[in-house]
Parts: structure tokens; sequence; C-alpha cells
């Protein structure tokens, strides 16, 4: 049986990389995998757990055919390594960071992937921004712009969401309570697949 692409999305800051970090031991233990993403930041940049390469090295993979998925936000370059096809063809769950931007794409290519929107309020969003420290307040400004621009998903609204078969998930509060209710999410999902 063919496994399943779980396709994480949220805003930058939202806090995808805490939360799989937080939710790895739990979903590693029903057999999901997560993919680690290449992205055109340098690796001592602090936050997730990426593989960086220089612009140069990302076009050679990219040409290569070595990235599942690639796209480009916030001025970088991103990709999914190809060996989740592999993963997801054994019959394994795959959870990818994915880009808002890019989910039809991801969807043209696997169909039956679960999207799971992270969402987190404006003000805890611009705390989170200014705390890591990794982008200049103009940075965070329009990283913030973005967000308002993708409210949900390419600004579709709440029925939009429903129809597409997106789930939104609050990360506003203890971190504990979001992978409670990540973890619910995937039982529920694997009840109706």
């Amino acid at each position: 049986m063919q496994g399943r692409l779980i396709y994480l999305m949220g805003p930058s800051g939202s806090g995808k990389d805490s939360l799989l970090q937080a939710a790895r031991a739990p979903l590693e233990a029903h057999g999901c995998r997560f993919a680690r993403r290449v992205i055109t930041r340098s690796a001592e940049s602090v936050g997730e757990d990426a593989l960086g390469v220089t612009p140069a090295e990302f076009e050679r993979l990219e040409g290569e055919g070595a990235f599942a998925l690639s796209w480009r936000a916030n001025g970088l370059a991103y990709g999914i390594p190809r060996e989740i096809d592999d993963w997801l063809s054994a019959g394994q769950d795959v959870l990818i960071n994915g880009s808002r931007g890019h989910l039809e794409a991801a969807r043209q290519r696997y169909p039956q992937l679960l999207a799971i929107l992270l969402q987190v309020d404006e003000a805890v969003l611009r705390r989170r921004l200014l705390a890591r420290g990794r982008e200049t307040p103009e940075q965070i400004e329009q990283r913030l712009a973005r967000s308002r621009g993708f409210s949900t998903v390419g600004g579709a609204s709440a029925a939009t969401v429903a129809q597409e078969h997106i789930c939104v998930l609050d990360n506003s509060g203890p971190l504990p309570q979001t992978v409670s209710r990540l973890l619910q999410l995937l039982d529920e999902a694997r009840q109706c697949a």
C-alpha cells in the first residue's frame, strides 16, 4: 500500500520546525519518515534541520532530478529529496515542510497528500520572527504581509480551505497542545483513508 505525503505548511515563524522536532518521536514510532529539506541558506542558520547549499549547487541538483519537489520563496530555493518517493512506495507516510505557494504543484504530483496549514496569531508570529533574529525588521514586515496574503492558502476563504481538504492547525498556544492536535489530525486522516 502506498504511503501518504503529509504536507505541513505555514508562514515563516509559525513554529513548523519546533512542531516537527516535538512530533518526531511519536510519528516515527508509527512509521512516519521525515524529509530533510535542501535550502540555499547557510547550514549555520538557526532553525530547521536542513541541508544548506549554494544557489549554484541547488541548480545543479535540481537539474539532475535530485528533488521530488522544489520551489522558490523569500529569496531562497527549497528542495525535497527524491528519496521520499521510495519511502512512499514502501508504504511509509512521509512528512515534509512544504510551501503554501507550492501546494497545487505538490498536489499534482501527490494527489492524495494531506495538507496541514499551521497558523499563528500575527502578534505571536511577529514576536517569534523578531526573536529568531534571521531577518531585518523590513524583511519581517514583508513576511508578515505575505502571511496575510496567505491568510489561509493563496488567500482562499475558510470554505475553500474545507473544500480543498486542508487541515488548519493553530500554533498560537503551547507547543504540546499543537503536537497533540497534529497527532489527532493524522489519526483522523488514517481512518478516512
